[in-house]
């Protein structure tokens, strides 16, 4: 029986854009304090969750889908806070899958639609198709005593291939192709673009901040239509440009974004050290009013964070950080 191989094929233009997105990561790489940079890493998550869930129709704000996620009391539906509380226990899951393991997928979609569905990690028993963001149907997914194996043809290929077919290209097959399957009663979307960024932060972690959905839902009326198109054409080579294009141009927003946090970092922490003497702790508070702050969490995001992260200062109870009588000091 010949092995499954899902219809595609490469194009100019898909090479075009791998070698942009490259030269990106390359620039991308090149910031040796991106992974000093808490507040940047923290909104892109925020920011893919956010994004990823507006697409399937959920309502909350961004602002509403951080306060969710740092544990403050929002008015919202109770099943789309749910929702952000799911995804962001799934986005933190990332580091602990293999993409390419059938077992992880279900787990994850698991947490991804706990309390929401019956059919919670597993795959689904009915029909089920895919609609737009207008509710239109754009087709029906193969039935679902069908699901199963198409499922392990997919992960098997991607298990074969993937050291031969380039990272972003074979994670945007996938994207497509999981969308065609539709394993699951819900969350098929939403799985589908976590795992897309989980298949691309195992070959660079960069794609762990990366919030291709934000980009996706900038042009979400073509993500579905490109998807539609594709059925019809019976391969899915204008969704993999589509997704190489999405990736190209948020690589661009996080390439300022990196600049415009290199500066501001800089004088932020320029400021703190600015308001404190060498060698002599300070209270948290003390350290605010010197610098006429209001906002604890806006200072630990913006002034604490990065400098203690950075070594420029220390804790005089370093064992216990959240401790009452921390306080911080500058050598």
């Amino acid at each position: 029986m010949d092995k499954y191989v899902p219809p595609y094929s490469i194009s100019n233009k898909m090479l075009e854009l791998v070698g942009s997105i490259m030269e990106k990561i390359g620039r991308l790489d090149n910031f040796e304090n991106l992974d000093k940079m808490p507040t940047l890493r923290r909104n892109n998550r925020i920011h893919s969750i956010h994004s990823s869930l507006a697409i399937e129709a959920n309502s909350l704000t961004f602002n509403q889908v951080k306060d969710v996620i740092n544990g403050k009391t929002v008015n919202g539906p109770k099943e789309e806070i749910q929702e952000v509380k799911n995804a962001y226990l799934a986005y933190e899951m990332i580091d602990k899958v293999n993409p390419y393991d059938i077992k992880d997928l279900l787990k994850v979609h698991g947490v991804m639609t706990n309390l929401l569905v019956e059919e919670s990690g597993i795959f689904r028993s009915g029909e089920e198709g895919v609609f737009d963001e207008n509710g239109n149907c754009i087709f029906i997914a193969p039935k679902p005593k069908y699901v199963e194996k198409l499922i392990k043809d997919l992960f098997n290929w991607m298990e074969e291939e993937k050291i031969n077919i380039h990272p972003l290209i074979l994670s945007s097959i996938f994207h497509y192709e999981f969308v065609f399957i539709h394993p699951f009663s819900d969350g098929n979307g939403r799985m589908a673009r976590l795992w897309q960024n989980i298949i691309l932060s195992k070959w660079k972690d960069i794609f762990k901040y990366v919030p291709i959905e934000s980009q996706i839902k900038n042009y979400q009326d073509r993500y579905y239509k490109v998807i539609n198109e594709c059925n019809n054409i019976g391969d899915s080579n204008i969704f993999i440009e589509f997704m190489l294009q999405m990736i190209d141009e948020v690589l661009e927003a996080l390439l300022r974004k990196a600049n415009e946090e290199t500066v501001t970092s800089s004088e932020y922490i320029i400021k703190l050290l600015e308001a404190m003497d060498n060698g002599v702790p300070m209270s948290l508070n003390e350290i605010m009013a010197k610098l006429d702050l209001k906002s604890k969490d806006s200072f630990r995001d913006n002034y604490l964070n990065p400098a203690l992260e950075s070594g420029l200062i220390k804790m005089t109870l370093p064992d216990r950080p959240t401790s009452k009588n921390q306080k911080y000091y500058k050598d």
